[in-house]
């Protein structure tokens, strides 16, 4: 093999090792930018689930106030429910795992079961019984806020390992890419090194061949001059 040939061969060996340290490089980046979604996407699953827990807790509250306002709160009380159920609703469309809807049917029952039960204290309440509205309160409605407040507990610890879950995965990718970074640059360092001992080497090689050819060539003497008398 002719030096030219060796030299372009280890050129070829050198960038195709530095290209292949360059995809793993951004394969282990694409690879830690996924981890990271999923860090965020269980960071927003959890905040739904606390706001979900707020929820049920505040518009409880409200109830039990109007009860024992005349029905003053009522309408703050509705307007807390209409969000628990926004919220609700925004919960079934992005959780859906099947533990996530499982716990999200709980929910539903017992707040169904919860906005009957308020129907029946309102109506108590509007007809000037305020013991039958203070027996619904304290009793069965508590009895579904309890429920109710359980199963939003519930998602909410749900969610919490799951995105301490994730966030481990992350961490744990970013380790390995970090080593894996390292260790494609001590790779390229390395080609890089062997390329230019490979370019020092064929250099020499390279003038002693032509030493050995100035030696082996006849040198050329110039000739005396012919007399002419």
């Amino acid at each position: 093999m002719t030096i030219r040939a060796k030299l372009y061969t280890a050129i070829v060996v050198v960038v195709a090792g530095l290209a292949l340290t360059a995809g793993v490089g951004i394969a282990a980046m694409g690879r830690l930018g996924d981890r990271f979604d999923a860090v965020e996407q269980a960071s927003n699953a959890r905040a739904l689930a606390l706001q979900l827990k707020y929820d049920v807790t505040d518009f409880n509250g409200w109830q039990t106030a109007y009860g024992y306002d005349n029905g003053k709160s009522r309408p703050v009380y509705l307007a807390s429910f209409a969000r628990f159920e926004r919220d609700l609703a925004q919960a079934r469309a992005e959780l859906r795992l099947g533990q996530e809807q499982a716990i999200l049917d709980r929910i539903e029952r017992t707040t169904d079961a919860f906005a009957r039960l308020d129907d029946a204290s309102w109506s108590a309440l509007q007809a000037g019984r305020p013991r039958e509205v203070k027996r619904i309160l304290l009793g069965p409605e508590l009895v579904m806020f309890q429920r109710a407040a359980a199963a939003s507990e519930a998602l909410a610890a749900f969610e919490a390992a799951q995105t301490a879950r994730q966030d481990k995965a992350f961490k744990d990718a970013r380790a390995d890419a970090l080593r894996l970074l390292v260790l494609c640059s001590i790779g390229a360092g390395l080609l890089v090194f062997i390329l230019l001992l490979t370019a020092s080497d064929l250099a020499r090689t390279a003038e002693g061949r032509l030493e050995e050819k100035a030696e082996t060539e006849p040198s050329e003497e110039p000739h005396p001059p012919e007399r002419t008398d």
